[in-house]
């Protein structure tokens, strides 16, 4: 009997220890999920905690550019404690569109919009603005600098097309005949075009004899293609140098070049990936230069001006991302593999800006980090 009193008395013991064991972890749970974080001079739209809903949709992809950019938008959102979601069309102007109005649908607080280059781009920023939605946009229509409170950034295409092209010219001493990699319809191209046609005036001894540009999801595939049949009817002495103005037309041509062993037809080129950097620094590349901006570093910062919009902060109507020049002879002369990640080791400030990084992302960025 004594036993049996004694176990009944243990079991209530442990049984109320138990209880009191739930009842408190219980109410520590409740405890932090009530408790709002606060954060010092952080705007008040984020110091509560909750973040914001991000979604970033691009026009064209299938390529390592477009790769890089979103995961440069995705981390940089991320950090500062955001939800974002990516989607990239590549190259399906109804799937991008429909893309947007889904978004919509979905009651995003901001979105980033890449390489809408239609008037229906237009019409959709102006649903989301009209929604209350806080938009920035990358290498898309001039346009939508009608609408109020929308930013525009893109790369300087002006600098990058220069630098490019006038090192052609330079090397090739105003005499060469080329071929020019280019496809119409996008924002970035008709600006670099601009710049191509003007130097051709300037320069009468540099001779377009053929073109080719379509942008697909495998758009380097029909480069390599469309070059190796240039190579066929330029034989050597005929061909001097191609332009490219996009880095998947470049690693298509380098491809081509390589495989009919033409390697004095050089390659001048804008924009950079892994991919690209790989095929330069291979000793018989015959890609000697490119012009980019990191595009990494180009989704980062939109990240950063579509969340100081979402603060109720000042951003500029537009934004240029400066552009950088890399030559072949940098990339080999290095002691370690070159990539995305150490070029910086190579290009000064190459990948770094603190553009509209301000002290209050600082503080979330930390916060979250923990």
């Amino acid at each position: 009997m004594r036993r049996s009193i004694k176990g009944i008395f243990i079991f209530a013991i442990a049984s109320a220890l138990l209880l009191t064991g739930c009842s408190a972890g219980q109410s520590s749970t409740e405890s932090k999920k009530e408790e709002k974080v606060s954060f010092e001079n952080v705007p008040e739209r984020f110091a509560d905690g909750d973040g914001a809903k991000i979604k970033v949709i691009r026009k064209i992809g299938g390529d390592d550019h477009t790769a890089q950019y979103l995961a440069g938008a995705k981390e940089e959102g991320e950090a500062l404690g955001f939800q974002v979601d990516t989607y990239t069309a590549n190259g399906d102007t109804a799937k991008f569109h429909d893309a947007i109005a889904q978004a919509l649908e979905e009651d995003y607080d901001g979105y980033i919009i890449s390489h809408g280059d239609d008037a229906a781009t237009v019409n959709d920023v102006q649903k989301l603005v009209d929604a209350g939605k806080s938009v920035v946009t990358f290498d898309s229509i001039s346009d939508l600098s009608k609408i109020e409170g929308v930013t525009l950034t893109s790369q300087d295409d002006e600098a990058l097309a220069t630098l490019a092209f006038d090192k052609l010219i330079k090397e090739q001493k105003g005499e060469a005949a080329i071929a020019y990699l280019w496809v119409d319809g996008f924002p970035p191209m008709v600006r670099r075009n601009a710049v191509y046609k003007e130097k051709l005036k300037e320069n009468p001894g540099i001779k377009e004899v053929e073109r080719f540009g379509v942008a697909s999801a495998d758009t380097s595939v029909q480069t390599q293609n469309a070059v190796a049949a240039m190579l066929n009817k330029y034989p050597k002495g005929k061909l001097d140098a191609i332009f490219a103005t996009w880095d998947a037309f470049a690693i298509g041509a380098a491809r081509a070049i390589k495989e009919a062993g033409r390697d004095e037809v050089k390659i001048y080129g804008i924009d950079v990936s892994n991919a690209d950097l790989q095929e330069i620094q291979s000793a018989d590349s015959s890609w000697s230069y490119t012009a980019a901006v990191d595009p990494k570093l180009i989704g980062a910062v939109n990240m950063r001006i579509l969340a100081k919009k979402l603060a109720g902060e000042e951003t500029p109507q537009t934004y240029d991302l400066e552009a950088s020049f890399i030559s072949q002879k940098q990339i080999q002369a290095s002691k370690e593999a070159v990539n995305m990640a150490n070029l910086s080791n190579i290009v000064d400030g190459w990948g770094v800006s603190t553009e509209f990084e301000e002290d209050w992302m600082k503080v979330l960025k930390d916060h979250y980090k923990k």
